[in-house]
């Protein structure tokens, strides 16, 4: 469907592209995981959207517009398809299968990010960590994976302190291991337990793509 593909790296920590910044390539995530931030007074971070193998980064450039609004970071260490922008655009218009596609992932996508603002505002820190969790495991699929204290308080909005409480519940209930940066889901079934609805509305988004 797409042509002029290459497979890249995608580095834990790596920014691809920050708020105004023009939109170079687009990437479709492989094993990877990109985390979209947006910033305030510009420096705090908050995370409005997850992207892993069920989607796309840049989706504005499909909407025609080349300025990112967000910063695009790199959550989740693997590999992506990249595809500059201008082939990309011309493969888009002439395929309506594409169109639809990205269609409907950008459907979600807004369903995601408005659903994770709501989340931020009315749930508890440790609810709004464990969907957090559920939703990195389900996109890398991998057991343990790497997050740091600093990364998931940009993600959650929140204080490191507040972090550390959450993660220490959790922890307790012997539904995660958290050790140097490194998470482990103990008890899956446990942790879907103690996550807010969120988690299964942002699921069921994605599930029937």
């Amino acid at each position: 469907m797409l042509n002029d593909q290459e497979q890249v790296a995608l580095t834990y920590g790596e920014v691809l592209y920050e708020p105004g910044a023009r939109i170079e390539y687009v990437y479709f995530p492989n094993d990877s995981l990109v985390s979209l931030l947006t910033l305030v007074d510009r420096h705090q971070a908050l995370e409005v959207g997850l992207v892993g193998r069920e989607g796309m980064v840049g989706i504005p450039l499909a909407m025609e517009t080349a300025i990112s609004p967000v910063r695009a970071l790199v959550q989740g260490s693997g590999t992506a398809m990249r595809m500059k922008a201008a082939p990309f655009l011309k493969d888009l218009q002439q395929s309506h299968a594409l169109q639809r596609e990205l269609h409907r992932y950008t459907y979600s996508l807004i369903r995601q990010i408005t659903q994770t603002a709501a989340c931020n505002r009315f749930h508890v820190v440790e609810a709004r960590l464990a969907r957090w969790l559920l939703m990195t495991h389900d996109r890398l699929q991998v057991n343990p994976f790497r997050l740091t204290q600093e990364f998931l308080s940009d993600m959650l909005g929140v204080r490191r302190v507040g972090v550390t409480g959450a993660a220490r519940t959790l922890k307790q209930n012997k539904l995660i291991r958290y050790s140097r940066g490194n998470i482990t889901i103990l008890d899956r079934k446990g942790l879907e337990g103690a996550s807010c609805s969120c988690y299964e509305m942002v699921k069921d988004m994605h599930d029937p793509a």
